[in-house]
């Protein structure tokens, strides 16, 4: 089987997360004919892996199985400098249960003021995987890099965008319009790599 994704080809969208489903969508700018995992009734798989590429195929390969659907997973989140790469695979977690990421936020703030730390760099990691119903898969990754900037500022985006700033930027994720924070963001380094192995 050649690994190539036609334009048109029904992708299954494995995440549950609205903000990551919508960013991935005008990424695709209408390539695919998506559908969200959490349309079909999928479960979410627990992420059991130790990286971001493990858990990126992990749930590409649970929704293309269950699905028979051809599907798409990204797992991504912020790595900071001073918390040695916290909070990382985890950053999803530290919203708790109702996924509050002002909680995230705050608990990543606290965990620095606990420390001292000024050094503020951090970076965010998107992996994405494409995974064929019991069959082969493909995942890369992207990253971009910059630092932490407190109190939070916007209301664009999702999770920890607004205290983000890309390198060269003057302006947080969280202020930035969607097609200025796709410009530079990780997920569509990360793309940028699918697209070339699968396109």
């Amino acid at each position: 089987m050649a690994l190539k994704l036609e334009p048109g080809t029904r992708l299954v969208v494995a995440t549950h997360n609205p903000g990551k489903a919508r960013e991935l969508a005008e990424i695709l700018d209408g390539r695919f004919e998506l559908v969200a995992a959490g349309a079909l009734g999928l479960p979410e798989p627990e992420e059991t892996e130790a990286t971001f590429t493990g858990n990126a195929l992990l749930k590409a390969r649970a929704a293309a199985d269950a699905s028979g659907l051809v599907a798409l997973a990204d797992d991504s989140g912020l790595s900071v400098k001073a918390l040695d790469g916290a909070p990382g695979i985890y950053s999803a977690r530290w919203a708790g249960p109702g996924k509050d990421f002002a909680i995230a936020i705050a608990e990543v703030e606290q965990r620095l003021e606990e420390r001292g730390a000024k050094d503020r760099s951090a970076w965010f990691t998107c992996a994405l995987a494409v995974a064929w119903p019991f069959g082969p898969a493909v995942v890369v990754e992207g990253r971009v890099d910059g630092s932490l900037q407190f109190p939070r500022r916007g209301t664009l985006g999702f999770g920890y965008d607004p205290i983000f700033v890309p390198q060269g930027s003057a302006q947080t994720f969280g202020e930035m319009a969607p097609k200025a924070k796709d410009a530079l963001s990780h997920r569509t380094r990360a793309f940028e790599k699918l697209k070339a192995a699968l396109l």
